[in-house]
């Protein structure tokens, strides 16, 4: 139940080698869980049938507070409170696994408390969205029984909240089949951070729905109010970001063409959502406060709680794209304001944001990404700019396009992005490539022993002038040594010689690899791995001199992995995880389209004003 691996206690060696979770935490988180749902399903049946009135007198008094009606401002603050949980959790759990390594157990890590409480938290929310009504919530409504209307927003908060939670026990089943992928993007840790990430959609159409109940002579948003809006779509910029942290912990496990991708299709998804809905401005001010959420965050687990640090784009010169489209007749037409929105974000957007990459990120971009990253990131951020558009156009009660073409978009929107992420899971290792390497000592740290390295290819062409990386990654030493994670881009000095800037750990519980991502060249060599009992992995020294064939950077990055699994099984676990996502996707473009279709004429026009400001 991690993201970075899970347990491998030498005295619970059985579990680490099938890979899942110890038996007895399993069953104390089956308990627990059963027990919480048990109360809250009763918590339910007792307020729909009116047998309990706190419920409904929270709700009440929440709702006077955000002017909103009871079934959208207690769930959105419980939303609120349980993503922001989550975020922390998730950040403090890599960074935990990065610097330490794998745990003692799901039990043993305090993130994955932050992590279970915080899914949970978005499910319950959207639950409590369809318990509240006792009236039916908008024309929107689900009909549930005779007399019992669900809003659309909290079913697709719920169903969200479903499927992140379904990661946890398929992820067990995952590790117990395939062993350990230590990576964010094993399939089922995808689904975790899918599920929370998507759901801030879920409470855009919750609140639209508030709103519309409440009708054009409710008294304007306040500022607090205001603020929790724009707070709203921080929090789905935030939410589209996740899938690249770990290119903003320095420790990327694919190639770096996707860092652009995702950052592109983030902000087109997320700022042309926000400029629509909240006007002018919105795009900014949104960027603003995902910088403070995210420097909050990031704050609290490096210096705070001296675990590695993560860096994060800012998106601020995607914001200054989109507002400024917004300033051309094109904001009239959302769906290509988004599209022409998404094609700036991914060209004058994506430049802007390399000069804070390059500034900061400890694997900055080179000169020779930009031609394959913009192949990938134009057409996936203009069919997310206007898959954006049309939630926005959703959200402000604007007619969609026709069913066709709405339904198109966001087919062509998948399409775009799988055929993007199979060029960019495309990668070669160069045969017959050796690195002969000689380690110089240096001063220990820690008691710890320290080497420089000088590295010589062969053949010594084998890396451009212009490679995304040849660094030293060094990670798992311990939060005690350096936070334990260690990167150094090495410094050519002549062809196919480099060294290393400063001396890295070659000892203790180190992993210690050098990288080579050139192109399509994605190739390591391990220079010090520390002996992994819980796999039965031997420890791989750091001697004086050696030559070592380059190898598939997952065969070291991903030791834990069961190497003997046929490819087929691992297809048809891939096959589910994909069946399940679809499935999300769909229902999330269901609510869109239901909410839409629920206006007698298309349109609301109280709701106007805002999106064409």
């Amino acid at each position: 139940m991690t993201l970075f691996g899970k347990a491998s206690n030498v005295s619970v060696l059985a579990q680490s080698e099938g890979g899942g979770t110890a038996i007895h935490e399993i069953v104390i988180l089956t308990v627990a869980a059963a027990v919480i749902a048990a109360i809250l399903v009763w918590i339910g049946y007792m307020h729909r049938n009116h047998k309990i009135s706190w419920l409904a007198s929270l709700a009440d008094w929440s709702g006077r507070r955000f002017k909103r009606p009871s079934w959208v401002a207690l769930p959105v603050a419980m939303f609120t409170a349980s993503i922001i949980c989550a975020l922390f959790g998730f950040i403090w759990d890599v960074s935990l696994h990065i610097g330490n390594g794998r745990d003692d157990g799901a039990l043993a890590n305090p993130a994955h408390y932050f992590i279970l409480i915080g899914l949970f938290g978005i499910f319950v929310a959207g639950c409590t969205a369809m318990v509240l009504p006792y009236d039916k919530p908008g024309p929107a409504a689900v009909r549930i029984t005779d007399d019992w209307y669900a809003p659309v927003g909290g079913i697709v908060m719920a169903g969200c909240g479903l499927y992140a939670l379904m990661g946890f026990p398929l992820d067990d089943m995952w590790h117990r089949i395939f062993g350990q992928d230590v990576t964010l993007w094993g399939p089922t840790h995808l689904m975790m951070i899918g599920g929370a990430g998507f759901s801030t959609l879920a409470a855009a159409y919750l609140e639209y729905e508030g709103k519309r109940a409440v009708g054009p002579d409710a008294p304007r948003d306040g500022l607090g109010l205001k603020f929790v809006l724009y707070l709203a779509f921080a929090g789905v910029l935030i939410g589209a970001s996740v899938y690249q942290i770990e290119f903003d912990f320095g420790v990327p496990q694919f190639r770096q063409v996707f860092q652009p991708m995702l950052i592109a299709a983030a902000a087109a998804l997320a700022l042309v959502m926000a400029r629509i809905f909240l006007g002018r401005g919105a795009a900014l001010i949104a960027a603003v406060i995902a910088i403070g959420l995210r420097g909050i965050v990031a704050f609290l687990v490096a210096p705070v709680l001296d675990a590695p640090v993560n860096w994060f784009p800012l998106y601020l010169g995607a914001a200054v794209v989109v507002e400024l489209v917004a300033l051309t007749p094109l904001l009239k037409r959302p769906v290509v304001f988004g599209a022409v929105s998404g094609l700036g974000i991914a060209t004058i957007g994506l430049w802007l944001e390399s000069l804070w990459i390059n500034a900061v990120y400890p694997l900055p971009w080179p000169s020779s990404i930009w031609p394959e990253a913009l192949t990938m990131a134009i057409p996936v951020a203009v069919l997310t700019g206007a898959c954006g558009a049309m939630a926005g156009m959703v959200i402000t009660g604007q007619r969609l396009p026709r069913r066709a073409i709405a339904v198109g978009l966001v087919v062509l929107t998948v399409l775009a992005i799988g055929g993007a992420a199979a060029n960019g899971l495309r990668y070669t290792v160069p045969p017959n490539a050796t690195a002969a390497v000689t380690l110089t000592e240096a001063p220990p740290v820690n008691g710890q022993r320290y080497v420089t390295a000088d590295v010589r290819f062969n053949p010594p062409d084998l890396v451009s002038e212009n490679p995304n990386w040849v660094a030293v990654l060094g990670w798992q030493g311990g939060l005690a040594n350096e936070r334990g994670q260690f990167v150094d881009n090495l410094e050519k000095v002549g062809p196919g010689h480099y060294v290393s800037t400063q001396p890295m750990p070659v000892a203790g519980t180190w992993k210690t690899l050098l990288r080579l991502h050139d192109g399509k060249t994605l190739a390591a060599i391990p220079i010090y791995l520390a002996g992994d009992p819980g796999i039965g992995a031997q420890e791989v020294p750091a001697e004086a001199q050696f030559t070592r064939p380059f190898v598939s950077e997952i065969t070291i990055l991903q030791r834990e992995r069961s190497p003997d699994i046929p490819q087929s099984l691992w297809l048809i676990g891939c096959l589910v995880v994909l069946v399940c996502t679809l499935a999300m996707v769909a229902g999330i473009t269901w609510g869109g389209g239901r909410i839409n279709n629920s206006h007698p004429t298309g349109t609301s026009p109280e709701l106007q004003p805002s999106a064409q400001s």
